[in-house]
Order: structure tokens, then sequence, then C-alpha cells
């Protein structure tokens, strides 16, 4: 890790705060019912998360590329999914084990260092989730895949959260000051396309992608997080 205390840490959730995992697998296959198609088995699912729910939905009905040209029906299919999904969200979700402790450690050793979530999740369950388990009070900010114009690993979300950290803080933060930490090659390319630093979640749900994309660090466990920020 640079010798420069990072001044901004941003996570991504799925994968990487959460294991939604079973809520989106169930969500996508009652979608995929409710439609008349068959169902998928989960790991098949689970390969189709990161991308936002509007591609994870296409992903299912079989679309991989984003190609269908019925947008009446992919819009139908994805109310109907955020609907179920909204309901359902937290049947089986839950904190990875050591994130709480993990996050209370690296703000206890860096007081000063700012928190914020960006997923390519909907902003409003993305919000919804991190209340319900105690999350929100690490973060200054939480923007989803539906919070900006575009996703990532377009970089937008995450210079939009480097200028307000940088108002929170008084004084500019740069992107080599920032961490990008998430569990697809998405989150680090991401931070790549910035000039952040990445550190890849091989828990997570796509640990598969991580390899490619090549993230500056890796974590094993959300326990890793302070070890590699020298916490």
């Amino acid at each position: 890790m640079p010798s420069l205390t990072p001044r901004l840490l941003i996570f991504d959730l799925d994968g990487t705060l959460i294991d939604s995992r079973i809520d989106l697998c169930n969500s996508i296959n009652a979608t995929l019912l409710h439609f008349g198609k068959p169902q998928l088995p989960d790991p098949v699912i689970a390969s189709y998360i990161g991308d936002g729910a509007s591609m994870l939905v296409r992903r299912a009905l079989g679309d991989p590329e984003g190609d269908i040209h019925d947008e009446e029906y992919v819009t139908e299919a994805l109310t109907f999914f955020l609907s179920y999904y909204r309901i359902h969200k937290l049947d089986f979700t839950y904190v990875y084990p050591g994130v709480i402790d993990s996050l209370e450690a690296i703000r206890a050793a860096h007081p000063d260092t700012l928190m914020a979530v960006l997923t390519n999740k909907p902003v409003n369950p993305s919000r919804d989730i991190c209340d319900h388990f105690g999350l929100t009070r690490f973060f200054f900010q939480n923007y989803g895949g539906n919070s900006f114009h575009t996703k990532k690993p377009d970089p937008h979300g995450l210079l939009t959260l480097i200028a307000e950290a940088s108002t929170i803080a008084g004084d500019p933060i740069t992107p080599a000051q920032t961490i990008m930490i998430g569990d697809s090659d998405v989150d680090i390319l991401t931070a790549r396309n910035c000039g952040a630093t990445s550190i890849g979640c091989t828990f997570g749900l796509a640990p598969h992608t991580l390899a490619a994309a090549q993230p500056n660090y890796l974590a094993h466990s959300p326990t890793d997080w302070p070890r590699i920020l020298k916490t």
C-alpha cells in the first residue's frame, strides 16, 4: 500500500459488503417464472450479477449483450424483478462476517478517512439494505446504478464521490489517494479508469473475474481490509 494513508475508501455492495446472491437469484427466477421462461441455476444467475439490474434481467432472458429489441418486454420484466426484489431483498441477504468489525477498525485507525458506497444495484434498495444492517453510519454517501447516466466501470460515479469527499474534507482529494474495494472486474476497472488503487475481494460473487482485471491488492476476507490498509 502506498505510504500515504488513503483519504477515501469506496466500497462496492453486492459481493463486497453483503452476500445477496440467494435473494437476487430467487427474484430472477420468480421473474422468469412469471414470464413463462425456464428457471436458471443459481450459479448461472450469480455470474450475471455486477452490471446493474437491467443487464441482470437481460442476461437472464437470454440476451447477454443487451440486444433484445422489444424494449417494452424488457421493461416489463425489469419492473417485475424490481418489485419482487424490493419485497424479498432481505429474505436471505446478510453482511459478510468481519465487515462491521473491519469498518470500525478502519474508522478507529483512520478517523479522517472518508468512506462511501458505489454499486451498480439501484440506489433505493442499496440504501435500504445498508440502513437495515447498520452500515449507513460508516458512509457519507451511497450511490447506485441509477444515480448517474452511466454505471461502473465508467469512472463518473467514483469521480463524483471524490469531488464530494474533497468538499467534506475542505481540500482536494485525488484519485491517487482513493481506493476502490470490490469483488469483480467491474470495480477494478472503475478504479483504473480514474487512477485510483483497487482491492479485489476474492470472497465475493465474481472472484473469477479478478485475475484478468489485476487488482492492486487482494482481500480473501473483509478482515484483510485493515491489514492491507496497515490499520
